[in-house]
């Protein structure tokens, strides 16, 4: 009888445990903004229990309930959400903005996390922040956006470079550009231009298709890249759908471009005059006369029959078209996002155009509340029309040199090929340099929700870089000495990358909220190059090098590099008020020797929230104040493949192949270490209507790339080596006010000034590296100028003086008697933004000034182009300035015709560089919502963009931003074209 009622029991109990089950199911649905955007990281808490879990990037969530429990929504920024479990076991939610908290949610590496818990250092821009800029190149777009990045562009070509720079530069051997990740695959961004200046390879991004870029400033955030984060980490997230109804947006507009700036050069009757008197000088006025019949190709020079500016031949009238469409939507299972995108741009250079084509395919699908994948593909052309870089003769903008009595064009129409120097009109007419490039990106990723708290991501991502350039001269063309010669190259790169991570993400207790990310990743890429070059063609008719009679060149290589990573991040919250982070990744990498293959680079991070204790919580003037420090160790991988291998090339030896060494081997070459501190405060007064943040910093490179020289009886040149400290430190403070807030009106600024100090600790036994006008030296800043010190000139004779040892000390007229010293530096002391927002009543009003202080440019060009009439390139109008008779004060030398009177590299040509230029400006008004409602659409806006509509500066060059792309030092320009100031008119209209 016992026996049974202990199985009568038990049975009870099953039955009891059963029934408790039935009741128990799982809930899922998406969390949304009133805009239906997805809102990723929200909690969502089974009210009274420490069960919770939460959403997802798109904003999904599951968790199991009972009927009659209650969820709670939470989420930083937005008001709290209730709502009881019933029959459904669907629970879709709208968040409902709260202004007094409202806080973004960043992109960090592998996940979100939401900026007010943040430990780390991380400036996000949106899509408001980039849309509708006239720009080729999306780094332009952020120019004055997130303090301590520094943005400039190389020179105004169409194609140009973009150097950004986070917190100073972190290398000097190898490369100095961030990491960019597009929708977590980390893309190609190699320069592999052929014609020797460099093209931007993210040319190929449109900024339509894009919904955030978060910049990754500090070691603790950018460390989970490990290997490749040491310059920063420039995340980039690409829009998507939402759980609504379809919507198309399409964007149109039209600008014009000129020079921001042009220079004064002497006319005609100008320059007979000085060169005239150069010549009477230097007792050459004979010659000089016969130079001047030469130059002017049989006209009258001495009545001024011809006066050719040149530079307005070298400039165009350039313009911006832009057009995309994209259309959005989505239902419970299915998002997507598609778009298509082109710009026409036609540069303010003579001869240079780019032409670009976008398209872009988002899909997320839920197979079921636990199991979901999506894709993202996107695929770019980009022809661009090139011309030579800025040290070449056939180059548009040294046409500037030539002089303004030497006819352009002949009688019959052919351009004037007996100028001082190869006249560009030519190269122009009968030369073409054509690189294209094909670009494809692609994501596969799927998720598995394994529990409320723990899931996996498996991520497949693909790069594909394939660029062909196609150059043509014919047999007019300048230094030409073939009937024509023909140049191709082709060359593709493929990134493959495999991410594979588990997330356990649980709210324990109501005060512990822990999330840790795990996993690990491969990344390999593949390059193959080649190209051929041929002479001798029958006509200037066929043009490709199959037509060449003889082929002259060609090469081929490719080569390969692999990582292979570990990775795990740990973030913890402590009653939301208390946090902590601390990450770690080993990266391998078959770039460096095989005993150093591997390196770790860990980082750890904490913050306070004060404003949540007691003794402040109450404040009515602060609002939020948070304390966060940080420490991390990243890498820089960037320095090419095989470098640590010793490599033999092919040789011919008597018509007889054979092999030869090339390279010596460095087995114990690893990467750069940088190791960076971070400490900052953020705050927020008076309902966080003024916020922002302060950080001081201090990053140091260890291990510093060299190329350290041999001698010669070991069979190399040089070897590569780790050798070298460099050490950048600095602060930014950031200040955001919502200035007015009211239904009509409201009125935003941002502001943003960051201080870096840069210096050279350590360099191979100490000893200078000097390269031109540039200089490493301990204890100064990284490529300082090194130059002899201009003393003006003596009024007793117009002889140009020098320093001897610098200013204040003894002068000289011999160059040779003067010793170089530290006289500038081309980076920046000091960066700033300031962005201002005001909508009124349908009008929107926006304008971001940005600014540089403390660093010089030095003109290369200036021994040539500002040389009181040396030779005979035309001068900038200051040189009439000259010197003439005993008594004259001016800095200005004689005009001496071959004398070499003040042309030597010096301080003469050397200026500082500060300005502060407006950088954009947009000004636009959208349909009342009564009449765009009539014509069936949801939003109707015209508006006017410009860029770089106003400049201020001392600077009395070209522009104080752009340099050389021809591969002079840091800091020099040389014959390199300013930036452009463009004015668009655009619509907007989504339906």
């Amino acid at each position: 009888m016992k026996k049974q009622l202990q199985l009568l029991f038990v049975l009870l109990l099953l039955l009891g445990t059963q029934a408790g089950f039935a009741q128990t199911k799982v809930v899922t649905g998406t969390v949304n903004d009133t805009d239906g955007l997805p809102l990723p990281g929200v909690n969502v808490i089974v009210q009274n229990t420490n069960r919770g879990t939460q959403t997802d990037f798109d904003g999904n969530y599951s968790i199991e309930v009972s009927e009659g429990e209650v969820l709670v929504f939470s989420y930083v920024g937005y008001s709290k959400e209730t709502v009881p479990v019933g029959a459904d076991d669907t629970i879709n939610i709208i968040l409902q903005e709260d202004a007094s908290q409202l806080e973004e949610v960043v992109v960090v590496g592998y996940g979100t996390q939401s900026k007010r818990n943040l430990t780390d250092n991380v400036a996000k821009l949106t899509s408001e922040d980039i849309d509708e800029v006239p720009v080729p190149s999306i780094q332009s777009t952020i120019a004055g956006k997130a303090a301590g990045v520094q943005i400039s562009p190389t020179n105004g070509k169409v194609e140009g470079g973009v150097n950004i720079r986070i917190r100073g530069i972190a290398s000097i051997g190898a490369g100095s550009e961030p990491l960019y990740v597009l929708d977590g695959v980390p893309l190609i961004n190699n320069n592999e231009s052929n014609n020797g200046a460099p093209t931007n390879p993210l040319l190929t991004l449109s900024s339509n298709e894009i919904a955030s870029i978060d910049i990754l400033k500090d070691a603790s955030a950018a460390a989970v890249y490990g290997s490749r984060g040491a310059n920063g980490v420039v995340i980039i997230t690409t829009k998507k759908g939402a759980n609504k109804k379809a919507s198309f947006s399409m964007n149109y507009s039209y600008g014009m471009s000129e020079p921001t700036h042009t220079r004064d050069w002497l006319n005609a009757e100008q320059y007979i005059e000085l060169f005239t008197e150069a010549a009477t000088n230097s007792g050459y006025l004979d010659y000089a006369e016969g130079r001047f019949d030469r130059l002017s190709a049989g006209t009258d020079w001495r009545n001024g029959e011809i006066d050719t500016d040149w530079q307005d031949l070298a400039f165009q009238d350039g313009h911006v078209q832009d057009a995309n469409l994209s259309v959005s939507g989505g239902n419970e299972k299915t998002t997507y996002f598609f778009s298509g995108a082109y710009n026409d741009t036609k540069g303010i250079v003579r001869g240079n155009n780019l032409e670009r084509i976008n398209g872009r395919v988002n899909v997320n699908h839920n197979f079921s509340d636990r199991f979901k994948i999506g894709m993202n593909m996107a695929f770019s052309r980009t022809d661009i029309d090139r011309i030579a870089d800025d040290n070449a003769f056939t180059t548009p903008l040294q046409a500037i040199a030539q002089a303004p009595i030497s006819p352009a064009y002949l009688e019959n129409g052919e351009p004037n090929p007996n100028t001082l120097y190869a006249n560009f009109l030519l190269e122009d007419k009968y030369a073409y340099y054509k690189t294209i490039i094909r670009r494809v990106t692609g994501r596969a990723f799927a998720e598995y929700q394994f529990t409320d708290f723990l899931r996996f991501n498996t991520d497949f991502g693909y790069d594909l870089y394939y660029q062909t350039e196609d150059n043509f001269r014919g047999k007019k063309t300048p230094f030409q000495s073939t009937n024509g010669s023909a140049y191709a190259s082709s060359v593709g790169t493929e990134s493959y990358v495999s991410s594979n991570y588990f997330t356990f993400s649980r709210v324990l207790n109501d005060i512990h909220d822990v999330e840790v990310v795990a996993g690990m990743e491969y990344n390999q890429s593949n390059r193959r190059f080649q190209d051929v070059t041929g002479v001798q063609f029958p006509s200037d008719d066929f043009q490709t090098v199959s037509s060449a009679a003889e082929i002259t060149g060609g090469s081929g290589a490719e080569s390969s590099n692999r990582f292979l990573s570990y990775f795990a991040r740990l973030q913890y919250s402590l009653m939301d008020k208390y946090l902590f982070k601390a990450s770690v990744r080993r990266d391998g990498s078959s770039r460096f020797g095989k005993d150093v293959r591997y390196g770790t680079f860990p980082a750890i991070s904490a913050g306070w929230i004060l404003s949540e204790e007691d003794f402040l919580n109450d404040s009515d003037v602060l609002s939020f104040l948070k304390l966060r420090a940080s420490y991390g160790e990243t890498g820089n991988a960037n320095i090419g493949n095989y470098a640590s291998l010793g490599l033999f090339g092919a040789i011919s030896y008597n018509q007889k192949p054979g092999i030869a060494p090339v390279q010596a081997p460095n087995p114990e070459l690893t990467w750069e270490s940088v190791k960076q501190t971070d400490i900052g405060l953020e705050y927020g007064f008076l309902d966080s209507r003024i916020s922002g943040e302060l950080d001081y910093y201090i990053k140091r490179s260890d291990g510093l790339i060299f190329n350290e020289p041999l001698p010669g009886t070991s069979g190399y040149t040089s070897v590569t080596r780790n050798i070298g400290l460099l050490e950048n430190k600095g602060f930014e403070f950031v200040l955001n006010t919502r200035n007015i807030q009211t239904d009509k009106l409201t009125w935003n600024t941002n502001f943003n000034i960051s201080k870096n100090h840069n210096e050279i600790k350590e360099l191979p036994d100490g000893e200078d590296v000097v390269s031109g006008e540039n200089i490493l030296r301990e204890g100064e800043p990284l490529s300082a100028f090194y130059l002899i010190e201009y003393a003006g000139v003596d009024p007793d004779n117009g002889d140009a003086l020098y320093y001897v040892d610098g200013k204040g000390s003894a002068t000289t007229n011999d160059p040779n008697e003067a010793s170089r010293v530290i006289a500038g530096k081309p980076y920046a002391d000091w960066i700033a933004g300031l962005t201002n927002t005001v909508y009124y009543s349908g009008l929107d009003f926006t304008f971001t000034f940005v600014g540089e202080w403390g660093a010089s440019i030095y003109n290369g060009g200036g021994v040539y182009q500002s040389a009181n009439a040396d030779w005979f390139d035309n001068q900038t109008v200051d040189q009439l300035r000259r010197w003439q008779e005993p008594g004259d004060i001016t800095d200005i030398p004689q005009a001496r015709l071959a004398g070499g009177n003040g042309t030597a590299t010096s301080t003469r040509y050397l200026q500082n560089s500060d300005f502060i230029r407006l950088r954009n400006l947009t000004l636009g008004y959208s349909l009342p919502e009564d009449f765009t409602d009539q014509m069936g659409i949801e939003k109707f806006r015209v508006y006017f963009t410009g860029i770089n509509l106003l400049t201020f500066t001392n600077y009395d060059g070209y522009d104080p931003e752009s340099t050389s792309d021809a591969g002079f030092g840091p800091g020099v320009t040389f014959y390199s074209a300013p930036a452009v100031k463009t004015m668009s008119l655009g619509v907007n209209i989504n339906f």
